[in-house]
């Protein structure tokens, strides 16, 4: 071989990379790093989030605007199509060892059984938390600029997620014991099918076991150790049977589990009230109009548009004898046990129950009729605010008296003339209250100011008689 080619061929050969003594090896990933990475866990985050977050996209209507109502939507969608998802998933990510035939050779490594278990088990604990708090976290962004004031509850929030982790737990220890393929969707449909009927207990305090329990009252707050006390319970439960399932000595498992009945027997004894008054968000915010207009605090940023709604009403009903001199929505209003006069919501003076005072009325809830901190149809709201003021209260056998349908044809077109609704003449049978309605419009104010005398002092009288409306 000539000196050239062997030149060449020595100049070509690639040096042999060596590593010098003191350099440091490099780490070997920890186990737990490579579960989590790996596998349905991803996937399962994913899918909860996206579940959750399409479902509370659809209903934003309904939670964007009250930090309450924004933790029970996350509750309904969250907890119950959460739960059987990260139950399903976590069943199937227990079976994975028994699928791949790998168990034998797992059961060699010089670890313990329980720290060989629970790096497997940290996916289907964590993923489904993840996913879940990314949802709640995007619905309370969205929530913020709509609020009135108040806060969020996050330690509801995290007591859903730790809620969710739970059962990935429990899922993955049912994977696990169960050898069978179906295990996973029959325990999801188990799950939804349990959470349901659990949320039909009504009244029952056991109801607050269910993570998916509903609070109804948007001026309430839940009581500082609820959440605390709700985590103990669930994470108790799942604690408790990886133990059981993996641990040297299973007695430990007795520790989880007598925290999670302590915790249980503590949400059950409360009942509702994990749930107190909030002072703040009972307090009355109202305007300087006349009749007044009154809302709750957590609705004050809806108030301009109530008194712009009810503003040509109010100047209709403006020092009518009987009329209302306070609207008011929340929890101060006229309710339960209220004085009827007739069919009006009016507390007359000295029948007061304690609470309202005379000539107050309640007002139907700006929440419900407002979008993203709106009220997109004001003479909608206006019309149900006199169907509020004027309810009907005469029982069915009324019907049958005479004069009733003029009275009912007069009884529409005073709603209309005091506040016009928009699909009136969608009605099927509007003949006479279009009579009726011509002649209230035909009126000059004066005219028009008696006659709202008149009738209020007919809806006044008990009985609901229609002979006691007057016709215009």
């Amino acid at each position: 071989m000539s000196p050239l080619r062997t030149a060449r061929t020595a100049h070509a050969a690639p040096a042999a990379r060596t590593r010098p003594q003191d350099s440091p090896r490099p780490r070997p990933r920890h186990p737990a790093r490579t579960e989590l990475v790996r596998g349905i866990g991803p996937w399962t985050g994913l899918t909860l989030a996206l579940v959750v977050g399409v479902g509370m996209y659809t209903a934003a209507p309904a939670w964007q605007g009250r930090w309450v109502a924004v933790t029970d939507a996350l509750r309904e969608y969250g907890i119950l199509f959460g739960v059987p998802l990260a139950l399903a998933a976590g069943c199937w990510h227990g079976g994975r060892e028994r699928r791949r035939g790998t168990g034998e050779l797992v059961s060699t490594l010089p670890r313990s059984p329980l720290r060989r278990t629970m790096p497997a088990a940290l996916p289907a604990a964590l993923w489904p938390a993840i996913g879940y708090l990314v949802a709640a976290g995007g619905s309370l962004l969205a929530t913020w600029p709509y609020v009135s004031g108040g806060r969020p509850y996050a330690s509801l929030v995290l007591a859903d997620a730790v809620a969710l982790g739970s059962a990935g737990v429990l899922g993955f220890v049912a994977g696990r014991l169960v050898p069978w393929r179906l295990t996973a969707p029959l325990l999801a449909v188990l799950a939804y099918i349990t959470l349901i009927l659990f949320s039909t207990y009504g009244n029952d305090p056991r109801l607050w076991l269910n993570p998916a329990a509903l609070h109804d009252y948007f001026w309430d707050r839940p009581v500082w150790w609820f959440g605390p006390a709700a985590m103990v319970w669930t994470a108790g439960l799942a604690t408790a049977a990886l133990l059981a399932l993996a641990a040297r000595r299973r007695a430990v498992a007795v520790l989880p589990l007598a925290a999670a009945c302590t915790a249980a027997v503590i949400l059950v004894q409360t009942g509702d009230g994990l749930w107190r008054g909030d002072p703040e968000a009972s307090r009355l915010v109202c305007d300087d109009g006349t009749p007044q207009v009154c809302v709750s605090a957590v609705d004050k940023d809806l108030l301009p548009d109530v008194s712009a709604a009810l503003a040509d009403l109010n100047g209709k009903l403006r020092g009518i004898p009987g009329a209302p001199t306070r609207w008011i929505s929340g929890p101060g209003a006229p309710g339960t046990g209220m004085y009827w006069s007739g069919s009006a919501r009016v507390v007359r003076q000295g029948t007061a129950p304690a609470g309202p005072a005379p000539g107050d009325v309640e007002l139907p809830s700006p929440y419900d009729a407002a979008v993203r901190g709106r009220i997109p149809e004001p003479a909608e709201y206006a019309n149900s605010t006199v169907g509020w003021l004027f309810s009907e209260t005469c029982p069915d056998s009324d019907f049958e008296l005479p004069g009733f349908d003029q009275a009912s044809d007069i009884n529409s077109a005073v709603h209309q003339w005091l506040a016009p609704a928009s699909d009136f003449a969608s009605y099927e049978d509007i003949a006479g209250v279009e009579r009726h309605l011509k002649r209230l419009r035909a009126m000059d104010p004066a005219q028009g100011r008696a006659y709202l005398t008149r009738y209020i002092a007919g809806e006044a009288v008990p009985g609901c008689d229609p002979a006691e409306v007057p016709v215009p």
